[in-house]
């Protein structure tokens, strides 16, 4: 993949973020589409073969689209900033995202905002077994690579049915359960990038399984 390339375009594309200046360019754009395609389907294969959980992602199944959703959103820009995808993208489960942007990029997982059926899936299983979620949170290299749980929406009280002073009630008052690591973008340029791609996926690994288990039962 042509990182220099798509950055450029994406540098392009900011400071002509409209659908005629698109359209102008647009076999430029698809290119690069397709070579990032391309480069996830590699990536697809990289990560199958170090995960025996792993849920085949191709490419294009794993592509987000460049346009941002005006509708639900209307003061945005008329394009994203950045290309992105998500991996290991199993049903009605937390996926691997990857995001390649102008001035930095990222990798995140976890449950973002989930369905009240959903995040009361979670909620119980901090419930029933939240010394295991912490002790993956608590890890200091999982601390080192995201920081701790990515801070959003949260109660201010407990949730209806756990008892305030619950161990674990910091946690269960989360309505965002995931993770994100940031780097700049010169990262991408080196031959390391791969590298850094499987070692923050392994170590997002157990966080993720943990959510994704306690949505599926």
């Amino acid at each position: 993949m042509d990182f220099t390339a798509l950055t450029t375009f994406l540098k392009e594309l900011q400071e002509n973020n409209n659908k005629d200046w698109m359209d102008k360019n647009r076999n430029r754009y698809k290119k690069l589409r397709a070579e990032f395609i391309l480069w996830l389907d590699q990536l697809n294969h990289m990560l199958a073969e170090i995960d025996d959980e792993y849920y085949s992602t191709p490419g294009k199944k794993g592509i987000n689209r460049i346009n941002n959703n005006l509708m639900f959103h209307p003061n945005k820009p008329v394009y994203k900033d950045h290309f992105a995808a998500g991996l290991d993208k199993a049903p009605n489960s937390g996926d691997f995202y990857l995001e390649i942007g102008i001035h930095e990029s990222l990798f995140a997982g976890g449950i973002w905002r989930p369905e009240p059926i959903v995040l009361r899936s979670i909620r119980d299983a901090l419930d029933y077994n939240g010394d295991e979620f912490k002790m993956i949170i608590d890890k200091p290299s999982f601390r080192k690579t995201f920081g701790g749980l990515y801070e959003d929406q949260k109660l201010k009280t407990s949730p209806k049915g756990f008892s305030a002073d619950h161990p674990h009630i910091d946690l269960i008052r989360n309505k965002t359960f995931g993770v994100v690591h940031t780097f700049p973008n010169d990262v991408i340029f080196k031959k390391s990038f791969t590298k850094k791609i499987i070692e923050v996926y392994q170590e997002m690994l157990p966080f993720r399984r943990y959510l994704n288990k306690a949505i599926s039962v």
